[in-house]
């Protein structure tokens, strides 16, 4: 699911990026940043699981697990560190911040599609349910549904495909 070329980002992680910082702008511009934003942004979020295109909770999540088993099979084979613990520990000296961010290049490479998929169906929900669009929220249901789940599942896999690979060899012998 990743590049040959690790260093480069293809069109669609760069398309991407330009359209989170878009959505992000936008919603700073339109709606700018309450108090009243957050308690409004939650309930919205809740109420898109039973609304419309509730599908969308199954399918991205789905996306996402399929392509971090792919990924967490890859790395547990070239012996990688688990992805999760390599993006989020900061404070361990074994990762360096050029490999944390490498790993995290290869997470949008590999969810880009999907998050693409999410944003463009949030988009379509909140056209079919609110008189209004709310950027930051469609970007982060696309995260939350796309990104986050590959994040949890990744590492996971690859644990417990050396796992799996280490008892396998033993028991062959």
């Amino acid at each position: 699911m990743t590049d040959a070329n690790p260093q480069a980002l293809g069109l669609l992680p760069k398309l991407v990026i330009v359209l989170a910082i878009l959505l992000i702008a936008a919603g700073l511009i339109w709606h700018g940043v309450t108090w009243e934003t957050f308690p409004r942004a939650w309930r919205n979020m809740v109420e898109r699981a039973s609304g419309p295109l509730s599908f969308r909770f199954i399918l991205q999540p789905a996306m996402a697990a399929i392509a971090a088993i792919h990924d967490g099979i890859k790395d547990a084979r070239t012996d990688r560190s688990p992805y999760f613990w390599t993006v989020v520990r900061f404070w361990t000296v074994t990762h360096t911040r050029g490999e944390r961010v490498e790993r995290l290049r290869e997470g949008l490479i590999a969810t880009s599609r999907i998050l693409l998929l999410g944003i463009a169906m949030d988009v379509i929900y909140q056209f079919l349910e609110y008189t209004t669009f709310y950027p930051v929220e469609a970007l982060l249901i696309a995260l939350l549904l796309a990104f986050v789940p590959y994040l949890l599942i990744r590492g996971p896999i690859t644990r417990i495909v050396r796992w799996w690979r280490s008892g396998a060899s033993g028991v062959i012998r």
